[in-house]
């Protein structure tokens, strides 16, 4: 249910940090899941892959 009363200045204020702060942890917490599954892919990737495309013979000998 919506709250029609006209809320004191000072209340709004701190609602609006409320949810800006709690955003802000959202948001973070997207990036790192989304850096997660990013990593979980290459990972995935790199160990189903032929080595010798991503490393090939000789390739520390520049």
């Amino acid at each position: 249910m919506v709250e029609t009363r006209i809320k004191p200045y000072n209340e709004q204020e701190t609602e609006q940090a409320r949810r800006a702060e709690q955003r802000r942890v959202f948001r973070r917490n997207q990036v790192f899941g989304l850096l997660i599954v990013a990593a979980a892919i290459c990972l995935w990737w790199l160990l189903h892959t032929n080595p010798k495309w991503v490393f090939p013979p000789g390739w520390w000998r520049w």
